[in-house]
């Protein structure tokens, strides 16, 4: 099914990129009903991160769990038993073909399941030189959308994508995948280690449904009127899709 936004900030997806608990909570509390969900990547994972979920997903908060996981079909399969046991409302896998089926068969098999599972395609943080050193013989582009179609056939719910890639693929694998983008910016924010970025605006009209922002809100003075500036921006760019 097509994602659906209640309202522009449920597009927000704010990355707690910190590390300690106390921290991430303090943040939550200051842009609490100003973003849509929370994101929980290695870095809080491994520092009482899932504990953290947890208590998050009691209070009604909507939580992203940015895992990437990767592993032979059985602990794939056992790993996403144990997430959708946490009630968070996504997870990420990287995008190889075995990985997701394994991931799509446990979430097929749970009743009333909430967690929605993303293939992440190529990491944002990559370009066609990082992929050849790598050893993929192609670029990036190429195979972003390969991943993307095989997202599709294994039933995943969305993709991780670079919102510059976003239009291309909304246009391959229409509607119903979700389009998660990181390496998102607001106008004047530095890129940091991003190589593939977008404001805010520009990635919802490619066809981005929801935006993963970290340093542009965390480094700011003010958290709450940061996260706000860029829901503002996120309304704009809705009305005229």
């Amino acid at each position: 099914m097509p994602f659906v936004a209640a309202s522009p900030k449920d597009r927000l997806i704010l990355a707690l990129d910190v590390p300690s608990v106390a921290e991430a909570e303090r943040i939550v509390e200051e842009t609490r009903g100003e973003v849509g969900v929370y994101k929980i990547g290695y870095r809080l994972v491994f520092a009482g991160g899932l504990a953290l979920a947890e208590k998050l997903v009691a209070a009604g908060e909507r939580v992203f769990l940015d895992v990437k996981l990767l592993d032979i079909d059985n602990t794939i399969a056992e790993g996403i038993e144990s997430i959708l046991a946490l009630g968070v409302d996504w997870v990420t896998l990287h995008a190889y073909p075995k990985a997701m089926r394994a991931a799509v068969a446990v979430r097929d098999r749970a009743p009333q399941c909430r967690t929605k599972l993303l293939g992440v395609t190529v990491l944002t943080s990559m370009d066609d030189g990082d992929l050849a050193a790598a050893g993929y013989a192609g670029n990036v582009a190429d195979l972003v959308l390969a991943r993307a179609k095989d997202a599709v056939a294994a039933g995943m719910d969305g993709i991780v994508c670079s919102p510059a890639e976003a239009a291309r693929l909304r246009a391959a694998v229409g509607s119903d995948l979700a389009l998660v983008t990181p390496g998102v910016r607001p106008k004047g924010a530095e890129a940091g280690d991003q190589k593939r970025i977008m404001t805010p605006g520009d990635a919802i009209r490619a066809g981005s449904d929801l935006l993963v922002v970290g340093r542009p809100i965390l480094a700011a003075a003010d958290r709450r009127s940061a996260a706000r500036a860029i829901v503002a921006e996120i309304a704009e760019a809705t009305a005229g899709r």
